[in-house]
């Protein structure tokens, strides 16, 4: 893990660009990844074939990628999704598309990478409109939060892809993601333990500038209130 560059390429180096980075990250968080979900019978799967995720792989989530927002389902296809950075406002939306059979839904969301086993180096985006669901990004973001007020050096979470359930009355068995976080990395993927050279300035990662600290701070709380009713505002 320590060899691995997980959000190297992620554009936060600095606070300079920090929010025209993250700007950028929330407009093409469906770029170059694949959607990554939990199936109605718990398993994890990925891509337009739904493979299953390896058992007990190993996934970096990008503490700067969390989104919010509304999508649009119809007849098993997506009619309309808007997504913006999980620090700034819900993004406006009109009316919903004729053919969605719910309205609007609310939407949040991160995006991951494998680190370990044979899907190594693959990138994917979750994203979820259930409870629980919104629960297990709620809970992930906190962790985040509070590991960045401990040490901001090592902000990403390498978790495993695990499941929970509940019973429902009507409809049985329902079953829930989590994320077990197994260890905390760097933005470029090393491990807390790393030599220091003494000679050599300190350089500040993102998280651990006090916008970057601004921004974790902020997500959480705004996952926290995702649940909470709010007016959507039509777009003028």
């Amino acid at each position: 893990m320590s060899e691995v560059s997980v959000f190297a390429t992620a554009g936060l180096p600095t606070v300079t660009d920090l929010a025209a980075s993250l700007r950028g990250m929330a407009a093409g968080a469906s770029g170059g990844s694949v959607l990554l979900k939990m199936a109605k019978n718990g398993d994890w799967i990925f891509g337009s074939d739904q493979t299953t995720v390896e058992p007990d792989s190993e996934w970096a989530i990008n503490p700067f990628s969390f989104v919010h927002g509304y999508i649009a389902w119809g007849d098993g296809e997506v009619l309309g999704e808007v997504m913006g950075p999980i620090a700034r406002p819900k993004p406006e939306v009109g009316e919903a598309p004729a053919a969605a059979k719910r309205g609007w839904e609310d939407q949040v969301g991160l995006s991951v990478k494998c680190v370990s086993g044979d899907d190594e180096g693959m990138e994917a985006r979750f994203s979820v409109t259930s409870v629980g669901g919104k629960k297990a990004v709620q809970a992930v973001a906190l962790a985040i939060a509070a590991q960045v007020e401990v040490d901001p050096t090592n902000p990403v979470p390498v978790v495993v892809l695990r499941k929970g359930h509940y019973q429902h009355k009507s409809y049985g068995r329902i079953f829930t993601p989590e994320f077990e976080v197994v260890r905390w990395v760097s933005m470029e993927g090393r491990a807390p333990a790393q030599p220091v050279d003494d000679d050599a300035p300190p350089k500040a990662s993102a998280a651990e500038t006090a916008e970057g600290r601004r921004y974790l701070s902020k997500a959480a709380d705004a996952l926290l209130a995702s649940d909470t009713p709010r007016a959507r505002r039509r777009v003028v």
